[in-house]
C-alpha cells in the first residue's frame, strides 16, 4: 500500500489537454517542474531543468514509441455482439498479444469490463490484407487469476492493423482525441519489428529538441535504453506485468563510468575530488527508465548490457542500485508506482512532495507536470 492512500487529488488537477494546447504560443515545455532534494521542495518551469541538473549528470531515456494501441471492434464470431475497445498491451514471444477489452463509455473514453472467458472472440477490422475483418481470440488470463489482462490470438498482423486502424489509448479524465503524434516524446525511435509501447512513457514528454541541446551543451549527457511499456491499470493500480526491455552496451558505458567518477570523487578529499563528486548522478527520465536500468544491474551495482522481459517491481525493500534520481510525472495516490519513488527518495520526502504538488494546484496524468526527485545536497 502507498504511503499517499488517504491524500485527496482533486479531479480539477486531472490535465486533460497536452500543454501546447491549453493557450496560444505554449509548447511541451510549458508545465511546471517540483524539485524534491530530500525533503526540500522547490517549484520551477520545465524550462529551467538545465539549472537543476549539473555537468556530469547522466539523463536515462526510453526511447520507446507509442503505439496507437486502441482499436474498436465487436464480440461474437459473426461482429454482431456489443461493441468493445481492445487495448493492446504486450507482444508475446509466441505470437499472441496481452490484451484488455473495455467498454465505450459514451464519451470518447472507455471504461473497465469483465476479462474473459476464455474462446470470447472479437470482431476486428484489418483482416485479410487489410481488407476485411480480423479475428482476435482470448485464450487464458496473463496471470492465474487476473481478470483484466488476457493473452489473445489475432488473425492478422497486428502492427499493421494498429497503424491503419488504431487511436492512442484515452482515459476518461482527458477533454478529447489527440493525435498520435501527441504521444511521442522526442526520443522515441520506430522498433523495426513495429513494437512499441502502449501507453506513451509520458515523462520524457515535456523535452524538446532544444532543451535536449541546451542540456547536452551544460555537459549532462543522455543515455538511452527501451523498455515498451504496456496497459497500465488505470483504475486497478495492479504491480506492472513483464515487459521487453533493451539496455545497450553504450549505456550500461556512460553509467558505469558516471558511478565510478562520483565513487572516485567521494574518497578523494581534496577540493578538487570534492567537485569530481557533485557530479555523476545517473537519473532516470521515467518510471520506465528505471526498471529497465535496474533489471540491467540485477546481479549487482554494475550495469551490463541487457535484453529480455523483465518483471523486477522496485520497492522500499528492494531499493535501486544505480539510479540517484528520478524526473517523472505525479502519481495517483493508490498507484503502485509510488513504491519505486519511495524506493528511490524516502517516505518522507515523498509525502511532503506530493503534499505540496496538490497545495500549489499541480496537473496530474501524462499530459500534466513533472516532479524532479534529486539526492539531498550535502553541504561542503
Amino acid at each position: 500500500m502507498s504511503v499517499l492512500e488517504a491524500l485527496c487529488v482533486p479531479a480539477e488537477l486531472s490535465a486533460r489537454v497536452p500543454a501546447e494546447q491549453r493557450a496560444p504560443g505554449r509548447g511541451r515545455d510549458d508545465v511546471r517542474l517540483m524539485v524534491s532534494r530530500g525533503t526540500e521542495v522547490s517549484h520551477h518551469t520545465f524550462r529551467e531543468l538545465p539549472g537543476q541538473l549539473r555537468a556530469g549528470d547522466v539523463l536515462v531515456v526510453n526511447t520507446s514509441t507509442t503505439l496507437a494501441a486502441a482499436v474498436t471492434g465487436r464480440l461474437g464470431a459473426d461482429g454482431g455482439g456489443e461493441k468493445v475497445v481492445v487495448h493492446f498491451s504486450t507482444r508475446g514471444e509466441d505470437g499472441r498479444w496481452a490484451v484488455e477489452l473495455r467498454e465505450p463509455d459514451g464519451s470518447g473514453s472507455t471504461r473497465p469490463r469483465p476479462g474473459g472467458p476464455e474462446g470470447t472472440v472479437v470482431r476486428l477490422p484489418g483482416g485479410p490484407a487489410l481488407g476485411g475483418a480480423a479475428r482476435l481470440v482470448l485464450t487464458e488470463p496473463l496471470a492465474p487469476g487476473a481478470a483484466r489482462l488476457w493473452w489473445a490470438r489475432v488473425d492478422t498482423p497486428v502492427p499493421a492493423l494498429l497503424a491503419r486502424y488504431g487511436r492512442p489509448i484515452r482515459y476518461g479524465y482527458t477533454e478529447r482525441d489527440q493525435p498520435l503524434s501527441a504521444y511521442q516524446t522526442v526520443f522515441a525511435l520506430p522498433s523495426p519489428d513495429g513494437a512499441g509501447s502502449a501507453e506513451m512513457p509520458s515523462a520524457g514528454r515535456p523535452f524538446t529538441a532544444r532543451l535536449v541541446a541546451e542540456l547536452v551543451s551544460r555537459g549532462i549527457r543522455f543515455a538511452p535504453l527501451t523498455l515498451h511499456t504496456g496497459v497500465a491499470s488505470a483504475e486497478a493500480h495492479e504491480p506492472p506485468y513483464p515487459e521487453r526491455f533493451e539496455v545497450p552496451a553504450t549505456t550500461a558505458r556512460l553509467v558505469n563510468a558516471a558511478r565510478a567518477g562520483s565513487r572516485e570523487g567521494s574518497r578523494n578529499e581534496s577540493p578538487a575530488g570534492r567537485r569530481r563528486a557533485t557530479g555523476g548522478r545517473v537519473i532516470a527520465v521515467g518510471t520506465t527508465a528505471v526498471r529497465a536500468l535496474e533489471s540491467a544491474a540485477a546481479d549487482g551495482d554494475e550495469v551490463r548490457a541487457a535484453s529480455g522481459w523483465t518483471d523486477l517491481v522496485v520497492t522500499p525493500a528492494r531499493g535501486v542500485r544505480v539510479v540517484d534520481g528520478l524526473l517523472t510525472g505525479l502519481h495517483e495516490p493508490r498507484a503502485s508506482h509510488l513504491l519505486m519513488l519511495e524506493a528511490i527518495a524516502g517516505r518522507a520526502a515523498l509525502h511532503r512532495a506530493y503534499t505540496e504538488a496538490v497545495q500549489e494546484r499541480y496537473l496530474w496524468h501524462e499530459f500534466g507536470d513533472v516532479h524532479l526527485l534529486l539526492p539531498e545536497e550535502e553541504p561542503h
